[in-house]
C-alpha cells in the first residue's frame, strides 16, 4: 500500500517541482476520486477476480480487455520494479560508494529472491503483509510527530520555483504512488459483503494513504536541505536522520525496507494475476493459466512477470516513473469509461450495491483531467505505453480475436442506439449469474414461474382493454381456456376495484377453474396504459392467474411482486430494459426474500 511512491519518489519529484512537491501528492489524491468511486461501483456490481481487467473486458470488449489487462500488468510490474530499486538504494546507505548500475544489479538480485519466494512460499505472504503495513504506519506516524517540531519554514520558499506546469507534471508522476489503493477490487470474489466492505476499504485506505503521503512529504521538505533532497533515492531516510540523527536514519531505512519488501513480494504475485486471468479468458496461451499442483501458484505467469520486472530495472528512472504513471492513469480512465458504458447500455442485470455520486459530471471531469495529465507526462512515456499496448493489439489480432467471442456493454449500447435486435445476451447472462451468486444462489417457485412465463412488450397507444385482450390471447393456450373467458374475468376483476396498487404498477389477478394451476404473465407498456380515468399511466403489469386451491401461493406471489416493486430503482430499470429478455432478467435478479421450502441451490 505504501512503498516506493513515498520512500523513493519525493526526491525525484523535488528536483522537478521544488518545495511544493507535497502539493503534487495532494492534487493526485484529489484527482484520484473519480477513479476510486467508479471502481467501487464496478467492484460491487462485478465482484469477480481480475478487477480492472474484468471490468474493462466486460464493458468495452475483449480488445480493450486485452489492453486493460496489459496496462494493469505493466503498471503493477513497473511499480514493483520501482520498489526493488528502492531496496538497492537503501544498500547505498550501508555502502555509500555504490553507483547507480550497482544499485540496479542489487535490485535484480532481490527480484530473483522474491520470484523464488512467490514460486515456493506465496501462501505465507498474506499474514506477513498485514504485519508489515501496521509496523510501517507506526514508524511513519512517529516520524511525522517528531518532524513537525523540527521544520524550518524557510525551506518551503519559493514554493514552486519551476512553475505550475512542473507541479502538474509532478502530480501526474505521483499517480504511481496510489496504484495499490484499488487493488482490493481484484480479489472482490473473496470479500465478505462486497457491497459494503469494498467501497469502505477503498475509501478508508485512500484517506489514510493520502494523509500519510502529504504529511510525510511535507515534513521531509521542511527538515532536509533542498540540495540534499533533490534527486535523492532515499529522501525519507535523510528526513529521519535530520529529525533524530542516526536513530532516525536507521528507523526510516527500516521503514523503507519494510515497504519495499511488502510491495515487491506482493507485487510479483499480484501482477502475475493479469496474464493468469487473460489466459483463462482465452486472450493469452493456456500455459499462463496453469497452476503448480504442489504450490498452488501460477508459475509461468510469475516467471513471465518477473522477467519483465528484471528488464525494466535498467530503464532511466524518470522515464520509468512516468511510464508507470501513464499506465496507471490510462487504467483509471478506462475504468470510468467502463462505468459509463455499463450505465448507459441499460443492461437490466447491472445492479451495483454502491452507486458512485455526481454521475456523470464527476466522471466526465475525471476523464478530462486524466487526458490533461497524460499530455503533461510528455511524448516519450506515452510512446513506451503505446509500444506495450501496441504489442497487445497485434497479439489480439493474430492470436486472441479468433478465440474470444464475448458480448460487452459497448455492444449493448450500440444495439440500443441502433434499435436493432441482436441474438446474443452474453453480458446480461454473466451479470445475472453474478447477481444470483451474490444473493445466495437460491431459485424459488416464483423465479421458475417468471423464467417460463410469457412477457409482452407493448408500444404505442394501448388501452386497458387492448392490454387485457393481448393477455387473454397469450394465456389461452396455456390455460386451455377461450380468450373471451379470460378477458371477461379480467374485466370483472377490474370493475370490482382497481388493480393499480401504485402509480405505474398494476397487478391484475383472477381465479380460474381447475386444480394446481398458477401462471404469471408480465407486461411492459412502453408509452403507458391508463387503467382508470385520472390515474397515472401504468408501465409495469404483473398478471397472476391461479386456481382456488392456489390461494395461499397467490398471496406469496403478491408479496414477491410488492418486494420487487418497492426497489426505488425498479420503475427506471423496467422502462429502460432493452427487450423481453432484459425484463425477465430484471425480475429474476431483483432483491427480495426467497421463500423457504420452495428453493433449490445452483
Amino acid at each position: 500500500m505504501i512503498s516506493s511512491g513515498l520512500f523513493v519518489l519525493p526526491g525525484i519529484l523535488f528536483a522537478l517541482v521544488g518545495p511544493g512537491v507535497w502539493m503534487g501528492y495532494l492534487l493526485a489524491a484529489i484527482l484520484l476520486i473519480p477513479a476510486v468511486v467508479s471502481k467501487a461501483e464496478l467492484a460491487t456490481a462485478l465482484p469477480k477476480a481480475g478487477g480492472t481487467y474484468f471490468f474493462i473486458d466486460r464493458s468495452i470488449g475483449p480488445t480493450f480487455g486485452m489492453l486493460g489487462g496489459l496496462a494493469a500488468w505493466a503498471s503493477l510490474a513497473l511499480k514493483t520494479a520501482f520498489a526493488l530499486i528502492g531496496l538497492g538504494a537503501i544498500a547505498r546507505i550501508l555502502w555509500p560508494g555504490l553507483n547507480l548500475l550497482e544499485v540496479r544489479f542489487i535490485a535484480l538480485g532481490f527480484c530473483v529472491l522474491f520470484t523464488l519466494v512467490n514460486l515456493f512460499g506465496a501462501k505465507h505472504a498474506g499474514r506477513l503483509q498485514v504485519g508489515l503495513v501496521a509496523v510501517l504506519l507506526l514508524l511513519l506516524g512517529g516520524y511525522v510527530a517528531l518532524g513537525m517540531g523540527r521544520i524550518e519554514f524557510s525551506r518551503y520558499t519559493p514554493l514552486l520555483p519551476h512553475g505550475a506546469n512542473a507541479l502538474m507534471l509532478g502530480t501526474a508522476m505521483a499517480f504511481v504512488s496510489f496504484g495499490g489503493l484499488t487493488k482490493v477490487a481484484s480479489v472482490a470474489e473473496e470479500v465478505r459483503d462486497p457491497g459494503r466492505n469494498l467501497p469502505l476499504g477503498m475509501f478508508v485506505s485512500g484517506a489514510v494513504v493520502s494523509v500519510a503521503y502529504v504529511a510525510v512529504v511535507l515534513v521531509t521538505v521542511g527538515v532536509v536541505p533542498g540540495e540534499s533532497l533533490s534527486g535523492s533515492l532515499t529522501p525519507i531516510s535523510l528526513g529521519g536522520e535530520a529529525v533524530w540523527p542516526k536513530v532516525g536514519l536507521i528507523a526510516m531505512s527500516i521503514a523503507g525496507v519494510l515497504a519495499f519488501v511488502s510491495t515487491a513480494n506482493a507485487g510479483i504475485l499480484a501482477a502475475s494475476r493479469a496474464p493468469f486471468a487473460m489466459s483463462r479468458d482465452g486472450l493469452l496461451p493456456e500455459f499462463f493459466g496453469r497452476v503448480n499442483e504442489r504450490r498452488g501458484t501460477p508459475h509461468y505467469a510469475i516467471l513471465f512477470t518477473s522477467a519483465f520486472i528484471g528488464a525494466s530495472l535498467f530503464m532511466d528512472i524518470t522515464l520509468f516513473v512516468k511510464s508507470a504513471s501513464a499506465m496507471k492513469i490510462l487504467l483509471f480512465a478506462f475504468c470510468i469509461v467502463s462505468l459509463i458504458l455499463l450505465r448507459e447500455s441499460r443492461v437490466a442485470t447491472y445492479e451495483p450495491k454502491y452507486r458512485s455520486p455526481l454521475y456523470p459530471w464527476l466522471h466526465a471531469a475525471g476523464i478530462v483531467a486524466y487526458v490533461f495529465l497524460l499530455i503533461e507526462l510528455g511524448s516519450l512515456p506515452l510512446l513506451v505505453a503505446g509500444a506495450i499496448l501496441g504489442c497487445g493489439m497485434v497479439w489480439y489480432a493474430l492470436y486472441a480475436k479468433a478465440r474470444v467471442a464475448r458480448e460487452s456493454a459497448l455492444t449493448h449500447l450500440a444495439q440500443r442506439i441502433a434499435s436493432r435486435a441482436f441474438a446474443g445476451h452474453d453480458l446480461e447472462a454473466e451479470l445475472a449469474e453474478i447477481v444470483r451468486g451474490r444473493n445466495g444462489g437460491i431459485e424459488d417457485r416464483f423465479d421458475r414461474l417468471v423464467r417460463e412465463c410469457v412477457i409482452l412488450d407493448l408500444t404505442g397507444d394501448v388501452s386497458r382493454d387492448d392490454l387485457f385482450r393481448a393477455v387473454a390471447e397469450k394465456l389461452a393456450w396455456r390455460l386451455d381456456m377461450p380468450p373471451a373467458e379470460i378477458l371477461r374475468l379480467l374485466r370483472e376483476r377490474e370493475e370490482l376495484s382497481s388493480t393499480v396498487i401504485r402509480p405505474g404498477l398494476a397487478i391484475p389477478h383472477i381465479v380460474v377453474e381447475g386444480a394446481a394451476r398458477f401462471e404469471i404473465l408480465l407486461v411492459r407498456s412502453r408509452d403507458g396504459t391508463v387503467f382508470s380515468p385520472g390515474d397515472a399511466p401504468v408501465h409495469a403489469v404483473f398478471v397472476l392467474i391461479g386456481s382456488a386451491d392456489e390461494r395461499n401461493y397467490h398471496l406469496r406471489a403478491l408479496t414477491a411482486v410488492a418486494e420487487i416493486a418497492q426497489d426505488p430503482h425498479f420503475d427506471r430499470r423496467w422502462r429502460r430494459a432493452r427487450d423481453v429478455d432484459g425484463l425477465r432478467q430484471l425480475i429474476l435478479h431483483s432483491k427480495r426474500r426467497r421463500l423457504e421450502g420452495e428453493g433449490r441451490e445452483f
